[in-house]
């Protein structure tokens, strides 16, 4: 059930398990630099490619934060939308993001709490077909 262009502060009634929504961004160079000078984080399998070239990925590789940092995106803009507060991730780096790899991160409901007003998400990044990321996400909705 993704019908994701309509999605936008969705009300927790409305919200379905099932429900879905996707973003897609390829990662680029300056992407890593400024995700590096925000967060502080320039380790050199990001930031350095003759070192990047002696580690078992061969090139240097995206922060698994910065894929991560999509599903932020998804949850407070489009489902459950804005308004909504992250309580909890989960996450597992399961592959490599590399520079010019277009990340595709989708959220799906997994269960809904009316009464304490919360969502429950899968929240995954692929590449291509291959998921680099595996999660779960809980958002209150004030």
């Amino acid at each position: 059930m993704s019908n994701e262009s309509q999605l936008n502060n969705v009300p927790i009634d409305q919200i379905k398990i099932g429900m879905e929504a996707s973003y897609s961004q390829t990662i680029t160079d300056a992407d890593i630099k400024n995700f590096a000078g925000v967060t502080g984080d320039k380790n050199p399998a990001h930031m350095n490619d003759e070192y990047a070239k002696e580690t078992q990925f061969k090139e240097r590789i995206a922060h698994g934060m910065l894929s991560a940092s999509y599903f932020s995106t998804l949850l407070g803009m489009k489902l459950p939308g804005e308004g909504s507060i992250y309580v909890s991730q989960s996450l597992k780096f399961k592959k490599p993001v590399f520079i010019g790899d277009t990340v595709t991160a989708t959220v799906i409901v997994t269960d809904v709490n009316l009464e304490k007003r919360r969502v429950f998400l899968r929240t995954l990044c692929k590449v291509k077909d291959e998921i680099v990321i595996d999660g779960e996400a809980q958002m209150y909705i004030p």
